[in-house]
């Protein structure tokens, strides 16, 4: 019998990465945004409010990055996930913390949840972006 596992986690490192490739990211697009990255449980990891970012975008953000670790796919694949099966439809929307639009993603490493980021303040599809904007950043530090 197995009695402990080890969990791989997003560095504080990665983490600011992600965070100022996304500020970059909504700099270029002028528009002020929150971003979020949690670690593999779903906790804040590290957090930012651009100046002029709205207020609601605060609990988006986190909770769009929450979603993402929850199950490790973008928030935005929820949509499509549930949009042609009624009881989840209308059931797993009132799930609290769960973000069924875009803003989200999973952060892997070698095919493992480490972390997630959300990002929160234009329209959902700007949000992605900007979100994407994070990973590159990461990626390309890697």
């Amino acid at each position: 019998m197995t009695t402990s596992y080890t969990k791989r986690s997003i560095s504080t490192e990665a983490a600011t990465r992600l965070l100022d490739g996304a500020e970059q990211g909504a700099r270029d697009k002028g528009v002020p945004m929150v971003i979020a990255v949690v670690d593999e449980s779903g906790l804040l990891k590290a957090f930012r409010r651009m100046d002029g970012a709205a207020l609601l975008s605060v609990d988006l953000a986190i909770d769009k990055a929450y979603t993402d670790v929850s199950f490790g796919i973008p928030s935005h694949a929820w949509h499509d996930f549930i949009k042609d099966d009624p009881p989840l439809l209308h059931g797993i929307v009132k799930t609290p913390r769960l973000v069924v639009f875009g803003g989200g993603y999973p952060v892997m490493d070698d095919g493992v949840v480490i972390g997630g980021i959300g990002v929160s303040g234009g329209h959902y599809e700007q949000d992605m972006v900007v979100a994407q904007a994070g990973l590159a950043a990461l990626e390309s530090a890697s």
